[in-house]
């Protein structure tokens, strides 16, 4: 059986979510003791090989774990950041958009593709980041 090729796929699909049909961590560690489990008492597994086998299930492991918990901090951030930029709700805004001033009243704040934008109450959305002054309501 070829261990590299088993090890290299499990250690690939670390890095991206699990799709149908694809490797985990649970599935490489059940390869693992099938082939343990199922080699030639004549050729053993060599102690290398096993210990290299075993220190890339952990690398594995903890690279998922990692990866959620990246996850986890990225949503908080941008909950986060939704929740920073709350006290325009009620507020005028001004931002300029092609060498225009442009202004409204800005009634919600959301996030919108990885962007987070004053909603005004005329519907129209815009960037955060282009804001150039924020007024008490009128």
């Amino acid at each position: 059986m070829n261990t590299g090729s088993v090890t290299s796929t499990a250690a690939a699909t670390a890095q991206r979510p699990k799709l149908p049909g694809q490797l985990g961590k649970d599935d490489f560690l059940k390869i693992l003791v099938a082939q343990l489990g199922n080699q030639d008492p004549m050729k053993p597994m060599q102690d290398t090989e096993f210990i290299g086998q075993m220190a890339q299930f952990s690398s594995l492991e903890q690279m998922t774990n990692m990866n959620s918990s990246l996850t986890q901090f990225v949503n908080n951030q941008l909950q986060d950041s939704i929740t920073d930029h709350a006290h325009l709700i009620g507020k005028q805004v001004k931002w300029r958009e092609n060498d225009e001033l442009k202004a409204g009243e800005v009634s919600a704040v959301v996030f919108k593709e990885g962007n987070v934008l004053a909603e005004l109450k005329d519907g129209t959305q815009v960037n955060i980041s282009l804001l150039e002054r924020i007024e008490t309501g009128e």
